[in-house]
């Protein structure tokens, strides 16, 4: 029986076409690959690593474990129930001898001040105070030194600093933290502020969100419905925001918004008003700052979308029978909706950030979440606390992105 053989083909060199072939892909492949490499390692760098570093931020906290290496070891076995023996309290003494020492004592008292207010004090007291003891025995004489080490609260948080990653960051950002036998309780009424504040930068960001489509809207209709020429020289003033700084714009409506600015001083002079209107340092002044830098943000994405649809297509509404309203509504309008969730999530996102307007137009009762990370980082430096903050707006902001694209997502509206 004959057999017949499959020759491969092969090029001019007698490698097979083949194997030339894949090696042209993988040229190929290599070649995108150190083109995107800069890209990608610009990311890495400057996104996803400080990203991660945030959220490590957020939980993890080895001061007691470093700077209090003797007592954390021997409170691993502290049942938790009456004061240590004096076993521990010798621990105590040796490390803060050594933090004395080592002129780190402040930074013991500042991690132990962040859980228990007026620690910080008390522990560089007693540093200093114990470094001038001999021997022992050492828990009467600590807790002569300062009442501080007769509590048992105290003696819980060193033990919960024997570990490398603490909660108590995350639990302080959402008003909650921990009460006896480290048991998880709600923060003290006086305390408990930031689940308002979490809830007022949402607040200040949906209104800024509807603020700007309320204005984008008609006026992308009107620069995608107008000519050409005259539309684009609209757009050079809409875009006047992209070209100037922030800190710019905030600073001018400053000018305009105060009591003797430019707004009050002319509906004085108008005889509309009889005295200056509270127009600055409140959340009127904030909303109304944040939504004129965000205006393109919203009305570009409508704008582009507007620019892509047919005018046949209300054209053929009305000459069905359809009247000028129900035209746009039904025909229009539904054709606008990718535009319009592309808009609002990148607006109401990029609120959720904003820092300088708030700080500047806003009053006490407007600062926003990055305005408390502003302050742990450069005037308390807890990191701690700045990077738990963070983490929680960058979560919520994540789960909000994913039920909005769930809900009125884009391919969601596609297929209604």
């Amino acid at each position: 029986m004959a057999t017949t053989t499959v020759q491969t083909p092969a090029s001019t060199g007698g490698i097979p076409l083949r194997i030339k072939l894949q090696r042209v892909e993988r040229r190929r492949k290599v070649s995108a690959f150190v083109l995107v490499l800069p890209l990608f390692l610009f990311i890495l760098i400057a996104f996803v690593l400080p990203i991660g570093r945030m959220m490590l931020n957020a939980i993890h906290d080895d001061t007691l474990l470093a700077l209090m290496p003797r007592t954390t070891e021997v409170l691993e076995v502290w049942d938790g129930k009456e004061l240590p023996d004096e076993r521990v309290y010798a621990a105590l003494a040796e490390d803060l001898k050594q933090a004395w020492t080592q002129k780190t004592a402040g930074k013991i008292g500042a991690r132990m001040n962040y859980e228990l207010p007026g620690a910080a004090s008390q522990v560089r007291s007693s540093a200093r105070m114990v470094s001038k003891l001999s021997d022992g025995p050492y828990k009467a004489a600590m807790i002569e030194i300062s009442p501080l080490w007769g509590q048992h609260e105290v003696w819980s948080l060193l033990k919960r600093g024997s570990s490398s990653y603490t909660a108590f960051y995350l639990l302080r950002s959402v008003d909650l933290q921990f009460g006896p036998e480290n048991s998880i309780v709600a923060s003290p009424p006086e305390n408990a502020i930031f689940r308002d504040i979490f809830l007022r930068t949402l607040g200040i960001g949906i209104g800024v969100t509807a603020a700007t489509l309320l204005l984008g809207f008609p006026l992308a209709y009107l620069l995608a419905t107008l000519p050409l020429r005259t539309s684009n020289l609209l757009m050079i003033i809409v875009l006047l925001p992209f070209w100037t700084s922030v800190l710019v714009l905030t600073a001018a409506w400053v000018v305009l918004l105060q009591d003797h600015g430019v707004i009050n001083e002319t509906l004085m002079k108008l005889h509309i008003l009889s005295q200056p209107a509270e127009l600055i340092f409140n959340r009127f002044g904030t909303v109304l700052a944040m939504t004129h830098i965000q205006l393109p943000f919203t009305l570009l994405p409508i704008y582009s979308v507007m620019r892509s649809i047919s005018p046949s297509y209300v054209r053929a509404a009305r000459s069905l029978g359809a009247g000028p309203f129900y035209a746009f509504w039904k025909v229009y309008f539904p054709q606008t909706l990718p535009g319009i969730a592309a808009g609002c999530l990148l607006t109401f996102i990029l609120s959720l950030g904003y820092y300088i307007t708030p700080a500047l137009v806003g009053g006490p009762t407007d600062q926003m979440v990055s305005n408390f990370v502003a302050i742990y980082t450069n005037e308390q430096l807890n990191w701690g606390m700045a990077s738990a903050l963070g983490a929680i707006l960058l979560v919520a902001t994540l789960l909000l992105y994913f039920v909005f694209n769930k809900l009125v997502g884009v391919d969601r509206i596609k297929m209604g």
